[in-house]
């Protein structure tokens, strides 16, 4: 470790006063992006961390080859078909950015792919390494195809902001057309003759607000503004259905949804509303041939499935009525069946329902059925289905010692067919390694469950990274991971604490860990460290979460660090009441109906000063502790961070404590493969290092 001074941030003491508290700030200063002492001060931190760092560089670079020699570099997705086409994607060694591909289709099994060979008649629709150029950054917004497949809508951006700049191709001739349209945000959609594209656009907030109609053609200056959200709460976005026949416009906010339909035959028309907002009520409309389908929760919890009629989409009939062992996630419509993804137990699952006819009657739930799965824990989802008429259904599965696995589900033999499995390569065998599912007993007595992974032989009890989220409703599900396999491969035991705020356990396990009762959350993890020590798994427990997992570790670093080895936070939610305090910030109002409103509810306030990690940094011994944010973020700004680095480093003892800012990335990090790679390699050799592991 250096022995270099760290840096000391200058205390520049700004008071605010809410509900008649009286705060101070040393360091708010660091909030402006743009003064030339905040960059200095950033690019101090790095060289800090960069020195500090610097005796892991050999373990760096051979966890970075680990890596690298596990993953296929010239690989390609399975093929996925589209109104005549298979539409996959491949990666080529060498190269930080994927290709987007097509060739045309004959029959429903798709076409048998080789690395590093193209097939007879691809079409090359988006190579993101020659759009990348020289850009430090970059990535794709969205990448949707017109109906008739003739045109392709795409967006990119350079600076990791999420704004991102649309364009046209045309795919008959590979011409980008004039038309361009700047500062767009994700996503979009084609009416159904291809003539117009409908895109979104966000505010000062980077709040998506407005809706806008686009004619392919036709100057951006005179596109059309279709609907424009003025409550601060609520994000829009717009999609065509499966079946082609409706764009679905979509308002939502974090616990309310607003849906409104137009025929895609009619872009020019007006959109007509499903079912007017009403608090707390969340619903989403999919098009089922002479119905809609309708997911909602009113009066029910964990969602039930409705039908209504086309002519009056705001009739809803039950269908599947709710339960409450099972939190209906998500319905997809097809011609033939309807497909339900649903969480029973904290694990998810998939439920068909064939359609015999036309009928939605008894005998449609009497012939449902669920698909197994044999192993004990496991993600599966739909993936990639986008045709109406089908007799297949396409499925993503992992596990924590199942790498990604494509499947087709044929629903007439109901036979589960293995497309691909992402390859690992190394010699790597899922026999080696075993998965568990461990429960904590939290504070109240509630069961939390704990998904473990470990290498067979392992002794225990073994160093650990504890994993963890807990806001949103975000379930952070048994998944693979490649980069994970340099940890276990060295002994260590990876686990993943699903606290409250997530939605393993179904909506009841995430409306106890918002509001006032968050602590839940914090209070869960730090009992499902001391389980896993108890228990004999874990000597030293190293904890890891992002984002709004972010808040989380800085969240139980304060309440109990004498639990945890070390602690990483990468874009940390640490300056959560400042921040939720700020509705001139991006992000901030929507956020209320999550964390509750401090500014105008001193009961809320009193409850987020009591937990928000940045505000709670006291003078006991702390671990060690490695953040990294990105200068760009727009969800959880770079100073949050800095700040919470700064306060530790005055106040607390123990440590070190490190920031790393990458200059030119926003929320995910750095883009391309090769640099994401190497910023985890960083991430597990401090890792490694803090556990004081042999390497």
């Amino acid at each position: 470790m250096s022995s270099q001074t760290p840096p000391r941030a200058k205390k520049v003491p700004s008071e605010r006063v809410h509900h008649g508290d009286t705060v101070v700030d040393d360091y708010a200063w660091l909030t402006v992006k743009d003064d030339p002492e905040t960059v200095a001060y950033l690019e101090a931190e790095n060289a800090y961390t960069q020195q500090a760092t610097a005796h892991l560089k050999p373990l760096q670079e051979t966890i970075f080859q680990e890596i690298k020699g596990r993953t296929l570099e010239t690989d390609l997705s399975v093929p996925t078909r589209k109104n005549g086409w298979w539409y996959y994607s491949r990666t080529e060694e060498g190269k930080q950015y994927g290709v987007q591909c097509r060739v045309a289709a004959d029959g429903e099994t798709p076409p048998e792919l080789k690395p590093g060979e193209s097939l007879p008649g691809e079409q090359i629709l988006l190579d993101g390494n020659e759009l990348a150029g020289d850009s430090d950054f970059f990535s794709i917004g969205t990448s949707s195809v017109s109906p008739d497949g003739t045109l392709l809508a795409y967006s990119v951006n350079f600076t990791g902001d999420e704004r991102f700049t649309l364009k046209v191709k045309d795919l008959t001739t590979g011409e980008i057309l004039p038309d361009e349209i700047p500062g767009i945000f994700y996503g979009g959609a084609w009416s159904a003759d291809g003539t117009t594209f409908f895109y979104t656009t966000v505010d000062e907030a980077w709040r998506p607000h407005k809706v806008h109609r686009h004619t392919i053609g036709t100057p951006a200056e005179d596109d059309v503004l279709v609907h424009e959200e003025t409550d601060e709460r609520f994000w829009i976005g717009v999609g065509l259905s499966r079946s082609e026949r409706y764009l679905i416009l979509s308002a939502g906010s974090k616990i309310t949804s607003e849906v409104r339909i137009l025929d895609a035959d009619n872009p020019a028309g007006e959109f007509r509303l499903v079912r007017p907002r009403e608090t707390g009520v969340e619903y989403g409309v999919d098009h089922a041939g002479d119905h809609f389908l309708i997911l909602h929760n009113q009066n029910a919890e964990n969602f039930e499935l409705a039908i209504a009629p086309l002519d009056d989409p705001g009739d809803w009939t039950p269908l599947i009525e709710h339960r409450a062992d099972t939190r209906l996630l998500d319905v997809e419509a097809f011609q033939s069946h309807i497909v339900v993804h649903f969480r029973r137990d904290g694990l998810t699952g998939i439920r068909i329902l064939p359609r015999d006819g036309e009928s939605y009657g008894s005998e449609l739930l009497d012939s449902a059925y669920e698909i197994s799965f044999p192993e004990p824990i496991y993600d599966v989802a739909p993936s990639g289905n986008p045709e109406f008429v089908t007799e297949r259904l396409r499925l993503g599965y992992t596990s924590m010692i199942t790498p990604s696995s494509v499947y087709d589900y044929d629903l007439r033999s109901r036979e589960l067919i293995l497309l691909k499995q992402k390859p690992v390569l190394g010699g790597y065998d899922p026999a080696d390694y075993e998965q568990f599912r461990e429960w904590a007993t939290a504070p109240d007595g509630t069961r939390v469950p704990i998904s473990i992974v470990v290498k067979k032989g392992t002794n225990r009890p073994a160093p650990t990274v504890l994993y963890g989220y807990g806001s949103y409703e975000i379930s952070i599900d048994p998944s693979f991971s490649v980069p994970r396999l340099s940890l276990l491969d060295r002994g260590f035991v990876f686990a993943i604490a699903h606290v409250r705020g997530g939605g393993e356990m179904g909506r009841h396990w995430y409306e106890n860990g918002k509001f006032q009762k968050k602590k839940n959350t914090f209070t869960d993890f730090v009992a499902a460290a001391e389980h896993l020590k108890a228990e004999n798994w874990s000597s030293a427990v190293i904890a890891r979460g992002g984002s709004a997992g972010g808040l989380l570790m800085g969240a139980v670093a304060n309440l109990s660090p004498e639990t945890f080895a070390g602690v990483v936070a990468e874009v940390p939610f640490v300056d959560a009441l400042n921040t939720i305090l700020d509705p001139s910030l991006p992000l901030t109002v929507i956020e209320w109906d999550e964390w509750g409103d401090p500014l105008h509810n001193a009961d809320v306030y009193e409850y987020m000063k009591s937990y928000s990690p940045y505000e709670n940094v006291n003078d006991r011994v702390y671990p060690p502790i490695l953040a990294i944010t990105s200068l760009n973020d727009t969800r959880v700004f770079y100073h949050e961070p800095a700040k919470w680095i700064a306060k530790l480093r005055d106040t607390a003892k123990g440590g070190p404590f490190l920031l790393k800012t990458e200059m030119g990335a926003g929320h995910g990090g750095r883009s391309g493969r090769y640099d994401s790679w190497r910023e985890e390699a960083l991430v597990l050799s401090w890792i490694l290092d803090t556990a004081k592991v042999d390497k």
